[in-house]
């Protein structure tokens, strides 16, 4: 990461803060102008690839003074928290509390920003503002106010939260905060969606790299699958998920030559979906006319990753899927597939919530028309941890690891194929 001197100046005041924390019963200020006592506001994450930058400072912005900016370039993730103080406990706060705070959108054209909150170890919960943050560019500050319900989910423990506020942003852009804090008894005036059934609600990808490549990556999947029908194919196999189906195309594209190009197979992966998106995707034509054999589905990891989802949510979301494949190829044999292992050690969180899934979606094979394989032990070292030789950055497969998924999941393939 890049700093001038004057954004390390702006830290160092920022981490130095001496204003007040309290406001009464019914409020929790956790930056004024600075943070509340022993608080921080400091980038506390920042992946980028080299050239990109980050930096932080307080100062007067269009017309507020004691304003939070955030500035960011290139970048795959940053965080601005508010962290270093007593841990606190927001149990009061739970029924009918608000995170609130004052926004001034700089610049979103080439970003996109999440509010978050982390209430403890394994629990971090990040609600998207990537498209309502874009509308708000150029626009005179607003005031946001959500309620706290928004970053709670059941069996949560609110009793000593060490991150109230964390302000994530990828891309390039430039936003700026004031007024941060918590009301007990508040009044929420911008929505969040129902963490318990976000996961099987269709919706396209929000992601801010995602808005213009996704819907065009759909539009071209659409027109691929014209041109296979119309020149007389007839795809065999279907294989539908995320980056990890994705890969075929690209780190796996000739072990996919020697086992599926024969089938005329289809792959329907993309990068960055959860559950609700392929849902989406297949509501909005890319099924259409296909009528194979068998259709390959894994999907998940991203609702882990990403939001940290509840197993169940997860799984429900998967049921939701491969109902809509049902319902459009009713003769077509879905194979469902376990999440494929992350991380490299078997006790990382990651890893341990994705197998709470496979153990719920496992449930989801009948015999007749769904199957479920987990083909992970392939994957794994005989200890149980990732290789980077399978999996580089411990999560996408190479091409070793394709051949792998190719060659471990060909018997229960070919028995399907053949039935």
């Amino acid at each position: 990461m890049t700093k001038s001197p004057g954004v390390l100046a702006a830290l160092l005041l920022a981490a130095a803060g001496t204003g007040p924390c309290a406001a009464g019963d019914n409020e929790i200020v956790l930056f004024a102008g600075r943070p509340a006592p022993s608080w921080s506001a400091a980038i506390g994450a920042f992946e980028a690839p080299p050239g990109a930058s980050a930096g932080l400072r307080i100062g007067e912005v269009d017309g507020k003074q004691g304003a939070l900016t955030l500035q960011w370039k290139d970048s795959w993730t940053t965080a601005m928290r508010l962290e270093g103080g007593p841990p606190l406990d927001l149990r009061p706060f739970a029924a009918g509390g608000t995170l609130e705070f004052d926004l001034k959108v700089l610049d979103l054209s080439q970003g996109g920003i999440y509010f978050a909150l982390g209430c403890g170890p394994d629990c971090y919960r990040k609600l998207s503002y990537v498209v309502a943050g874009k509308a708000l560019q150029g626009k005179p500050w607003q005031h946001l106010s959500f309620a706290l319900s928004c970053f709670m989910r059941d069996g949560d423990d609110f009793s000593k939260v060490p991150l109230p506020f964390s302000l994530e942003a990828n891309g390039t852009g430039q936003v700026a905060l004031a007024g941060i804090k918590l009301v007990q008894s508040g009044v929420p005036n911008a929505g969040c969606p129902d963490y318990r059934t976000q996961s099987s609600t269709p919706g396209p990808l929000d992601h801010s790299w995602a808005l213009s490549s996704w819907l065009a990556r759909h539009e071209r999947k659409l027109e691929e699958n014209r041109k296979l029908l119309a020149a007389g194919k007839k795809p065999q196999m279907v294989f539908i998920g995320d980056s990890i189906t994705e890969g075929w195309e690209t780190p796996g594209q000739a072990v996919w030559q020697r086992y599926y190009a024969r089938h005329d197979a289809v792959a329907l992966g993309f990068g960055g979906d959860h559950t609700e998106n392929v849902l989406w995707r297949l509501r909005h034509g890319e099924l259409d006319g296909l009528a194979p054999k068998v259709a390959v589905l894994m999907i998940g990891t991203n609702n882990s990753g990403d939001r940290l989802d509840d197993p169940r949510a997860t799984a429900a979301g998967v049921k939701a899927v491969i109902d809509e494949m049902r319902s459009r190829l009713p003769r077509t044999k879905v194979l469902l597939l376990a999440i494929f292992p992350r991380e490299e050690q078997p006790t990382a969180f990651l890893r341990r919530l994705n197998e709470r899934v496979n153990s719920l979606i496992s449930g989801y094979a009948d015999g007749k028309h769904v199957f479920y394989a987990n083909i992970n032990g392939a994957l794994l070292n005989v200890d149980g941890t990732l290789s980077r030789d399978v999996m580089p950055d411990l999560l996408h497969p190479q091409e070793k690891g394709y051949e792998i998924w190719a060659r471990s999941m060909e018997p229960v393939l070919t028995k399907l194929m053949t039935e």
